[in-house]
Order: C-alpha cells, then structure tokens, then sequence
C-alpha cells in the first residue's frame, strides 16, 4: 500500500483525446466501450483493462496517510489545443477547459492520495435522462403549477463521476438487554352504563422481562459511502442500489466528456458513516437473536477486524432548477436512470387537499348516520 501511494503521487499527466481522422475531442459514448467523435462520429474502441478490483487494507492505509506528506493544491492544467492554463475547481479532476471546451481528465494523485481504482461507466445518455427526469417532475403530488412546465424544458444535464468508498468488514458484537415475554391478566372494574352500575372484566397485557446477554457476528460487504460534499448524503444514499458487481478497472477514457470530483469524504470519516450503516444491521440480528415478544437492547459494543476499502467513481447526471429564488438540484443514476432531488411542495395544493378529505370523511359519516336512521325506521315497521 506504502509503495502505491508513493508513486501515484508522483504522477501528475493529464489525458486528452483527439479524433485520429478530424482532430476534435473525443468523449465516451454511455452504454458502450467506446469514445465517439462529436463533429465526424469517429469512434474509437476503449480497451479494458487487465487486472481484478482489488480490496485494500484500511489499516494500512490509515498508517500511510498519516505518514504521507501534505497534498498540495491543485496544480495549473495547459490545454493542448489553445494552450491556455487554468485550474479545475478544488473538488474536480476532470471537465471542460473553460476557453476551448477540449475535454481533459487530469491526473487525481497530485490532490487526492489514494486515487480511484475502479468506476462504473455511464449506461444511459443525456436524452434517455432528462426523460426520466420529466416523467418524475410531471409525477410529483402537489408540485406548483409553474414547476412542472421544467418538465418540458432543456434543462441541461451534466454527466459527473461521484466519489464513493465501500468498505468491508468481519464485525463481532457483544451485548446485553432483555427478554420480553407478553402474559395477560384478569382485571375486574366497575363502570356506569345507562345509569347503571355495571361490572366487567378485560385481559390486559404483561411483560416479563429476563435479562439477556450474548455475542452476534456478521461480515459485511461492500457498504457504499458517497465521498462527496456537493450533493447532500441523503439524495446519494436514495440512488441505490448501484450494480458494484460490475465495476471496472479506473480508465481515463470513460471520464472524457463528464465531469468528475476528487473525494472530499476522508477514507477514515467514510468509515464512521459505514459504521452506523452497519450498526443499524446489527442492531436487528441483535433483536433476533434476542428472541422473545419484545426485545430489550441496553448496550452492545462491536469490534471490527479485516477491515478492507475501495475507493471508485460511480455516474450520475446532475441538474438544478430554481422556483422562487430558490434552487432545487436533482441528481439521475447513470445506470439505472432512477431519479433523486429536491422539490418545493404548493401548501395551497395540499391544504385544498385536506379540505377535500374533511368533506368526503363527513359525507361518509352523513351518508352513514342516514343509513343507520333507516334501518332503524325499517325496524319500527
């Protein structure tokens, strides 16, 4: 591990990819193995990569960071094809020069230690996500009005590799609680009905509690944690499931005409989020293990051993709309076209609502009432 992160962050080249036949930029085409030409619709075949997707030790690499001398900023980019020099933004590695719009993936080592070993590429195309992103736009209950007319807009889509970690880890926990088993009992009480005294009985329900102590052990896989700051977790973490069984070795080639982002998330400030994914999993075998009616957890304590990470890039496409001075960005899964965003709610839509369900809830008990005063006639006859 020492040894890969010293010499990756000695490579600092940045990839571009002209056409071999007209000298335009050429950028990966969703869905395929190959990068396409935009003006002569040359396309060139991407090679894969040898090579498995590796786990790496989390440990171990904990140590080097801490070891590893200090990233320095991101360094000054010259593009190839009108020479002019810029810089990304301090979150991006790969995008658009600002002058020219050539494409270029720089080099992620030069800010980041570790560096992507593996991504999923893009499988769907702009057109096919912007209309998933209508058909979820004109689906919304009590949308406003004037924000479902996006739905037929352009809106223009960028297509971003997002950084995520998955971990691994074997995790032994150790708890104690309690036991609950529900029993009933008879009460007796005196109530007036009618102006009466009347006496009547009612089971009610016990627990017994029985202390509980005990060990459960489960291995975990491939926990995803996005390591991204620009899309709030809660929107990344609703794009799943992603197909990890399907990544593929890190290759420049499918970042050309996409955005990408260095990590933000810490590989170790990863894990403490992967930890509480997990501790939700092992507070239910827990609660099975448990057994019993009711279950009692007062404290468990997890150890974690042959912890292991990767660090990949998985596609999404990116948008934003505003409404009302506000913005509301969206974000589509490059792979399965599901989509996840913000949306402002129409408060007079949903008090119309209400409204509406307090009349249908009071003809329902009218219509009730009047059949019931039949019945009753019916019944004097």
């Amino acid at each position: 591990m020492f040894k890969a992160i010293k010499r990756e962050t000695s490579s600092a080249k940045d990839a571009h990819f002209p056409c071999s036949k007209c000298g335009a930029l050429l950028v990966y085409k969703p869905g395929t193995q190959r990068l396409t030409c935009k003006y002569c619709g040359t396309e060139n075949r991407i090679g894969e990569r040898a090579g498995e997707i590796k786990e790496y030790d989390f440990h171990y690499a904990l140590v080097e960071l801490a070891l590893a001398k200090p990233t320095t900023e991101n360094r000054q980019i010259q593009c190839d094809s009108c020479g002019a020099g810029f810089k990304f933004a301090d979150s991006v590695h790969a995008g658009e020069c600002p002058f020219c719009g050539t494409e270029i993936v720089s080099g992620t080592a030069q800010a980041r230690p570790i560096t992507p070993k593996s991504l999923l590429p893009f499988n769907i195309n702009e057109q096919e996500a912007r209309q998933r992103f209508r058909r979820w736009l004109k689906g919304l209950w009590f949308a406003p009005g004037e924000v479902k007319k996006y739905a037929d807009d352009d809106t223009k889509l960028q297509g971003v590799y997002v950084p995520y970690w998955t971990y691994d880890s074997q995790t032994e926990t150790f708890y104690q609680g309690a036991r609950g088993s529900v029993y009933y009992v008879t009460e007796r009480r005196q109530a007036l009905e009618g102006g009466r005294l009347v006496h009547e009985t009612r089971q009610v329900p016990k627990v017994e509690w029985t202390p509980v102590q005990g060990r459960v052990t489960r291995l975990f896989d491939d926990v995803l944690v996005g390591a991204s700051k620009s899309l709030p977790r809660q929107i990344l973490e609703h794009l799943e499931p992603w197909d990890l069984g399907n990544l593929v070795p890190y290759n420049e080639s499918y970042l050309s005409g996409f955005a990408s982002e260095y990590y933000q998330v810490d590989l170790d400030e990863g894990f403490d989020e992967a930890k509480r994914k997990m501790d939700s999993m092992i507070y239910y075998d827990i609660a099975l293990e448990i057994g019993g009616d009711e279950q009692r957890i007062d404290r468990f304590h997890t150890q974690h051993s042959h912890t292991t990470y990767k660090h990949c890039l998985l596609p999404v496409w990116s948008a934003a709309f505003r409404y009302q001075q506000k913005t509301y960005r969206f974000v589509i899964n490059g792979r399965t076209g599901k989509v996840q965003g913000e949306r402002p709610y129409s408060y007079w839509k949903i008090a119309f609502a209400i409204i509406l369900g307090l009349f249908a809830v009071g003809g329902l008990l009218a219509f009730l009432e009047h059949s019931s005063a039949l019945q009753q006639m019916q019944g004097f006859r």
